[in-house]
């Protein structure tokens, strides 16, 4: 088990880091604004669940398949980006409809598979807990799988915290654009741009050897 110290810091510096937008905050933002609270925080829900996919790998040693192996590295850079690009596409070519009220044009479980999809399909994600958790491993401290396990169970619970509150925060300005004809134009064209864009900078991600 990792001491007290080691904890606060990962703590304190998990928060940080998950503070900052990137990918997995754009697309909380992107479906709580879209489709309301309970869709952005189904997306929550299926992004942790694909980041404790890869704590776990990382603490069963896989993900230094991810960095070693150019061949597994690109098998699931390609399966992630294309499927990123797939749903930007299938988005943009979606007609625009007006909404009303809290109906959502996509379901509470299809944004939580494809939060988990999205992470779980990341190979940034896999190269992060492998570079990440091994700052705070303290070998004095126990079996390295034992505090890589505690760690990376510790940041996902956090970034449950910090991603539900851009969720709240996001689907609260939804009802703003509700008021207006401005959403299911951000729905389409927002939000497939957006899929498209993750797909390409996914597809560029390189091992890091």
């Amino acid at each position: 088990m990792p001491d007290l110290s080691s904890i606060v810091t990962f703590a304190v510096a998990s928060v940080a880091l998950l503070l900052i937008p990137g990918p997995a905050v754009i697309y909380v933002l992107n479906r709580s604004v879209s489709d309301g609270r309970e869709v952005g925080l189904a997306a929550v829900a299926g992004l942790e669940l694909g980041n404790f996919v890869h704590v776990l790998a990382a603490t069963a040693g896989l993900s230094a398949v991810l960095a070693t192996s150019a061949t597994a590295f690109n098998a699931v850079k390609w399966l992630g980006a294309a499927y990123l690009v797939f749903v930007g596409l299938r988005t943009l070519a979606t007609k625009p409809r007006v909404i009303a009220g809290d109906s959502a044009s996509v379901s509470r479980r299809r944004s939580f598979s494809q939060g988990v999809i999205v992470n779980t399909l990341n190979p940034k994600v896999a190269l992060f807990f492998l570079s990440y958790l091994p700052q705070f491993i303290d070998p004095d401290n126990g079996a390295a799988w034992t505090q890589a396990l505690v760690l990376g169970s510790i940041f996902v619970v956090i970034g449950c915290l910090t991603d539900g509150m851009y969720a709240l925060t996001a689907s609260a300005l939804r009802t703003v654009l509700l008021r207006g004809r401005t959403l299911p134009f951000v729905q389409r064209y927002v939000a497939g741009t957006v899929f498209v864009a993750l797909g390409v900078v996914a597809a560029t991600t390189k091992p890091s050897h």
